[in-house]
């Protein structure tokens, strides 16, 4: 009986990763093609991330937490730029902005600091 119940619960435990796997899969193809759903996606998938957030600056726009997901997700100036259609500059610019509102120093890696959250 016991062993029963630990395959259901593994059986669970897999459909849970599986499905993670698949929202995570849609979220990277949703940022690739600069989608709206993003956002409502994202929150839906991490909605931890966005009360942390909020913690931090409540005040923060739509196009900002955007932009912060860009950064959760590890995409590189580069990739961001190519999917905002923007320049590389003007990420830069976004992240040192972006970087005075959540009080993230300098000398912290952006990347880890998201990761933290």
């Amino acid at each position: 009986m016991m062993n029963k119940n630990n395959e259901n619960v593994q059986d669970l435990n897999a459909e849970n990763y599986n499905a993670k796997i698949a929202a995570d899969e849609e979220i990277i193809r949703l940022a690739k093609e600069n989608s709206p759903r993003l956002l409502s996606k994202f929150k839906s998938a991490y909605p931890k991330f966005f009360e942390k957030l909020s913690v931090i600056n409540a005040n923060l726009q739509n196009s900002e937490i955007i932009f912060c997901i860009y950064l959760k997700l590890r995409l590189s100036t580069k990739e961001v730029a190519t999917y905002t259609f923007v320049t590389p500059k003007a990420i830069q610019n976004r992240k040192n902005r972006l970087r005075k509102k959540l009080n993230i120093s300098s000398d912290t890696d952006i990347y880890k600091w998201f990761d933290q959250i």
